[in-house]
């Protein structure tokens, strides 16, 4: 069965029709030679090694997907989970995507890109405080319950990197001049939805492919 395929900044994200739906799931990135998988389409967030051979003629790009207003700077990722968002909502998002970086693309009522944020990910929030301090310890964030005030150091940066995405997610919603509703997409995800206020998103960690599936 051919599969969808998007190449991100650190995982590759991969999705293929199943009788009880799309079924997603992620891999690291591969290592030429490798074997191609018969791909339906295919996107990448930036350039893709030549050697990797994906077939060009599947490939998606920034162009196709129907995002009014959306500049030619705009990473295909926030762009298809931008539109999917909207499309299905049919009114204004704010889609978070919590990925390598968190991004906030903020799509309007009618359907156009209206701007969006930028900062860095649960991942390199944690990887920056290990590697510019003296004593911070390495961890990759690993998905487990954690308290409101950890005692425990790498429990804390874990819970500290959060709360700032958590903060950013929130000032965003206040500072927005219409209601609108928050979309939660991203590998991080399904970690940050229990800090986020309930019945105030729709978590939908699979938008990107979802939305990569409906324009192939």
């Amino acid at each position: 069965m051919a599969q969808l395929l998007l190449v991100g900044n650190s995982r590759w994200h991969w999705a293929e029709r199943s009788p009880s739906g799309l079924r997603c799931w992620d891999t690291a990135s591969p290592e030429p030679p490798w074997c191609v998988p018969p791909l339906r389409a295919w996107a990448a967030v930036g350039s893709v090694s030549a050697a990797l051979a994906l077939p060009e003629e599947r490939r998606l790009p920034l162009a196709q997907v129907p995002l009014a207003g959306a500049p030619a700077w705009l990473g295909i990722d926030r762009a298809l989970a931008g539109w999917w968002a909207w499309r299905q909502q049919q009114g204004p998002v704010l889609v978070v995507d919590a990925g390598t970086s968190l991004s906030l693309t903020l799509v309007d009522a009618q359907g156009a890109f209206a701007g969006g944020r930028l900062s860095a990910g649960l991942a390199l929030q944690l990887r920056s405080l290990h590697q510019g301090t003296a004593q911070l310890p390495q961890t990759d964030g690993v998905d487990r319950a954690l308290p409101p005030w950890p005692k425990e150091t790498a429990a804390a940066m874990e819970v500290g990197c959060l709360q700032a995405m958590v903060g950013a997610i929130k000032q965003a919603q206040e500072q927005l001049e219409e209601e609108c509703t928050v979309w939660l997409t991203g590998g991080d995800a399904l970690r940050l939805a229990p800090w986020l206020e309930p019945g105030r998103f729709v978590e939908a960690p699979n938008l990107c492919l979802e939305a990569l599936d409906q324009l192939s």
